[in-house]
């Protein structure tokens, strides 16, 4: 299975080629009832299903060589100038970026605005970068096209644009709220993911809406394209303390029988406390997220906190009406990572929720091995039961958040810390066990505090899959004003078993439900 890496994979299918035939045309002048045109999400759609219906055009367009012979460094020196960006008479509001294409991102992506209703791409021109070291022998053709765009905003002060939301390569894009920086990304799709014929879809084209004046808000529209499958996708960005995107989606398959991952995240987990197989000189955890987070139709909220397996590792869990899922950073402690530059403790996380059912599925987490931390080496997404079929349309909303914290998700106890390490003796004639894997899990928040002083009155409530429960306890953990869950697992060697923890007062469930994958020596 090939690993999935950001600074390569977001590049090597950048979004979207140029060519306007099969796209549809500019919106008519007059609409046929008289009305005064307005391009919206139903044009997007007719396009992706005429698209759908015509042969798949796999290969890019051949760059120039020039641009097609620059390596990283060379293709990051290539910047938009500030002051060409689009939008910019508008006050308050967002700023238009273009991205420029070369080194992986070979696949042009046309970029129209909306203004009035009608659609209007942005021509090309060198004169909109800055091209830093960068020296060609002749100039570049006219119509070279974009690998993507961005949008800036005033989000953490009201004198400075920030970068908000981005659309490069594939179908990923990422945006962040206010006191966050980039980390985790979003997908539009994924196909076939865990399968070594994995498809990575991409866009072809975008439409951005012209932004009100003072607004915080921004309409994306985008055409997705692929051998097994095409879609039409609105984006509607709201920006702000912990910021939105509502995603709304038809899809046109071209192959039937095809894994579609829904809403899909990636994310990378190099080491963190639980999970120690890589090492680094001098940060003690490297992640962009550390755990995923699934709100069943039960109203359970379980915890999964993420590892880098030294095999591919695929953890589903089933559900018939999701109420959300997402890849949180929970860990928001500097002195956890010890990177001033990188500053991962101030990653966003996402969450996603469906805003209409996506019915019988699964929750999907690969979790792949990854050597350092250029990979994104986790992806998450909802797998529907019956797979869209051929020419049929296939339509679903959600909202992703990207947040820091957020109460509202598991508003009990929370899972903050877990620690796995060989079971030793609680108490000085107490056995132990040959085999014995203990686990410690942190919880905080929620009621917890309440019971530091007495934390008898506190169980935990341990199960497994596999093999036995040998023995649980609960102390006081003041540091965290929580409790520390303590319990011995024996397994058969080699065995994989499901664990499952969490904490309750006489009936009351005090935390959410931790739930890891352990397999023995």
């Amino acid at each position: 299975m090939t690993d999935i890496s950001r600074r390569r994979l977001i590049g090597a299918m950048a979004a979207a080629s140029a060519q306007a035939t099969l796209l549809g045309r500019a919106v008519a002048q007059t609409a046929p009832n008289g009305q005064a045109p307005h391009f919206g999400f139903e044009d997007v759609v007719r396009r992706a299903r005429d698209l759908a219906g015509a042969p798949f055009e796999a290969a890019p367009p051949q760059l120039p060589e020039q641009l097609d012979r620059l390596d990283f460094d060379s293709w990051r020196d290539i910047r938009f100038k500030p002051e060409r960006a689009l939008f910019a008479n508008i006050p308050g509001s967002f700023r238009l970026h273009t991205f420029h294409l070369g080194f992986l991102h070979k696949r042009p992506v046309t970029v129209n605005t909306i203004r009035d209703g009608i659609p209007t791409p942005i021509p090309y021109s060198p004169a909109l970068f800055d091209y830093g070291r960068n020296k060609f022998d002749k100039p570049l053709p006219i119509n070279v096209g974009f690998a993507g765009f961005r949008l800036h905003y005033p989000l953490n002060d009201p004198h400075i644009y920030d970068e908000a939301i981005s659309f490069l390569g594939a179908s990923y894009f990422r945006f962040l709220g206010r006191g966050q920086k980039y980390g985790l990304s979003a997908r539009a799709l994924c196909i076939g993911c865990g399968d070594n014929s994995e498809i990575f879809p991409f866009f072809r084209e975008f439409w951005i809406e012209t932004p009100q004046a003072g607004s915080n808000r921004a309409v994306i529209y985008a055409l997705l394209d692929s051998e097994a499958a095409t879609g039409a996708f609105r984006f509607e960005l709201s920006a702000g303390q912990e910021s939105t995107i509502d995603v709304q989606a038809t899809l046109f398959a071209r192959r039937a029988n095809v894994k579609f991952g829904l809403a899909p995240l990636t994310s990378m987990y190099l080491t963190g406390e639980n999970d120690r197989r890589m090492r680094d000189g001098f940060r003690g955890e490297l992640h962009d997220s550390d755990g995923l987070l699934v709100h069943d139709e039960s109203k359970e909220w379980l915890w999964r906190p993420l590892g880098n397996p030294p095999l591919a590792r695929m953890t589903t869990f089933a559900d018939p009406n999701i109420r959300g899922f997402g890849l949180m950073q929970r860990d928001r402690d500097f002195d956890s990572y010890q990177d001033i530059e990188l500053a991962y403790e101030t990653r966003p996380s996402y969450f996603v929720e469906p805003q209409t059912p996506f019915g019988e599925g699964a929750i999907e987490l690969l979790e792949l091995p990854t050597p350092d931390e250029t990979n994104d080496n986790i992806v998450v997404s909802f797998v529907g039961s019956a797979a869209p079929e051929i020419g049929k349309p296939f339509s679903y909303a959600y909202r992703i958040t990207s947040l820091l914290d957020l109460e509202r998700l598991s508003p009990n106890g929370r899972a903050v810390n877990t620690f796995a390490t060989t079971a030793r003796a609680l108490g000085s004639s107490e056995p132990v066990t040959p085999g014995a894997q203990r686990f410690i899990v942190d919880f905080a928040e929620g009621e917890l505090s309440y019971f530091v002083n007495d934390p008898s009155q506190v169980e935990a409530v341990v199960t497994t899959s596999k093999g036995s429960v040998i023995r649980s306890s609960v102390a006081a953990n003041p540091h965290i004003d929580g409790l520390r869950a303590m319990f011995d697992v024996v397994t058969k060697p080699g065995e994989t078993a499901d664990l499952r923890a969490f904490l309750k007062a006489g009936p009351r469930t005090l935390t959410e439900t931790w739930t890891y994958p352990w397999t023995a020596p």
